[in-house]
């Protein structure tokens, strides 16, 4: 693919963008407020305390991954996939250079497909396996170019620079430009879903997670993973945690026994 190919490829049609819920709510006290002073000057200590209770409700909106209160947030797969009993495993923090290959190994030992969302210098770092994953069938997402714990606090220029990065690696690497995002640790910021529409990005979360890549008690991921499982669930796993190989197996079985088939996201959606 020539360069101005690869370009080219990272761009997906925009999609419709509308302020979610509590920006709208944000916006409408924000211009009370200020017509509310011009009115009444007396009325600033009032003012104040609304909008830090307010700007405190959208920070705390920030730790809560699966809302919607940020915008669209695809937490589960459609109602059709949940009938024909799909679920959907993605991977974030990848590639790695060891663990990443044994997973595709295994996914491939019982014909189960997947999502990885990579992190862009690292996908740049291995290109090879980010080759790999899509040619044994799964799908390249987005995960950030540097995968910063402070995403979440960037403004939209430096945001739109992570996100394109890494779009234009995947897109390079893959001849796909990938269709969903997830951001690191699944910290969003409020302008998060202004940034994804103008590139026909899609958010995507989870249903459940085992939190492999802070724990290395392999039975106990297991039962976070499996606890309520059902057709429809977007399961989280990191190919860049040791303790995924662990579960990976008994998990896939546990999919298998319960009548369930991982799909990647690009199939289910």
């Amino acid at each position: 693919m020539t360069p101005q190919g690869s370009i080219a490829a990272s761009y997906l049609r925009p999609r419709a963008w509308r302020p979610a819920p509590l920006a709208s709510i944000s916006l409408v006290l924000h211009a009370a407020a200020a017509v509310a002073l011009l009115a009444d000057l007396a009325a600033w200590p009032w003012m104040v305390m609304v909008l830090v209770a307010n700007h405190a409700f959208v920070t705390g909106a920030v730790f809560l991954p699966r809302s919607r209160l940020l915008g669209p947030n695809v937490n589960r797969l459609p109602e059709e996939a949940a009938r024909r009993r799909e679920v959907s495993l993605t991977f974030d923090d990848g590639p790695h250079p060891r663990l990443t290959p044994a997973i595709l190994d295994w996914l491939d030992r019982h014909g189960a497909k997947a999502s990885f969302f990579c992190v862009g210098e690292k996908a740049a770092a291995y290109p090879q396996i980010v080759k790999e994953i899509v040619r044994r069938g799964h799908s390249v997402e987005n995960h950030s170019y540097r995968h910063s714990h402070a995403f979440a606090c960037f403004g939209i220029a430096r945001m739109s620079r992570e996100i394109e990065a890494a779009q234009q690696v995947a897109a390079r690497l893959t001849g796909r430009a990938p269709r969903f995002f997830r951001a690191p640790a699944g910290f969003r910021s409020p302008l998060l879903d202004f940034v994804l529409a103008r590139r026909g990005l899609h958010y995507v979360s989870w249903t459940r997670r085992g939190f492999d890549a802070r724990r290395t008690d392999a039975p106990r991921v297991l039962r976070r993973l499996t606890r309520g499982l059902a057709a429809g669930d977007v399961l989280l796993l990191h190919d860049s945690s040791p303790v995924v190989l662990e579960v990976l197996p008994a998990l896939l079985d546990e999919l298998a026994r319960r009548g369930l088939r991982s799909v990647s996201l690009s199939s289910a959606l």
